[in-house]
């Protein structure tokens, strides 16, 4: 499969709002299926300097469409700004296809290299399997766990808050 990782840019906003929407998406984030693309939008043209996202951009049906997105935000804080938290979302049709793992390389690698993160986090819910173990691959650990951290499918449901450590720093 053939993709590309890029920055975002202000013309992804329907991709985005189709992907954070969409069902299985949906479920393992706080989205809910009324979201207007106004959202999208603002998100993106709002993005400060901490902020980083990167896409997976794929050709369908003679169209490019982001199929994917991963972002990192961080703070000014100088007792926190060597963690970034992050989060990411593949549409379904294009999980274990490499591009969680692409993405996820993407944002490591500039959190590594170029803002010396010594700690990236983020939060899986429970029954995301998958994800968990992707995170796992790609070095996060569990550090604990919320319960009833956020209604997921009409039920309130658990993540395990995941962190990684840059030990080369």
């Amino acid at each position: 499969m053939e993709f590309i990782i890029r920055p975002i840019r202000y013309e992804d906003a329907n991709d985005v709002n189709e992907l954070r929407r969409m069902e299985g998406v949906r479920d393992n984030l706080y989205a809910i299926p009324s979201e207007r693309v106004t959202r999208a939008e603002n998100m993106i043209k709002n993005l400060g300097k901490n902020d980083h996202l990167f896409v997976a951009e794929v050709k369908e049906k003679e169209r490019l469409k982001v199929v994917g997105m991963v972002g990192m935000s961080t703070t000014d804080s100088p007792r926190t700004r060597h963690v970034g938290s992050l989060g990411i979302m593949v549409r379904d049709e294009y999980t274990g296809k490499g591009i969680g793992t692409a993405l996820l390389k993407e944002i490591i690698n500039l959190a590594d290299n170029y803002l010396m993160i010594k700690r990236l986090e983020l939060e899986v819910f429970e029954e995301n399997k998958g994800a968990k173990k992707l995170y796992e691959r790609m070095g996060f650990v569990v550090e604990g766990k919320k319960l009833f951290a956020a209604v997921r499918k009409g039920k309130y449901a658990n993540q395990y808050i995941m962190a990684r450590y840059n030990d080369n720093i």
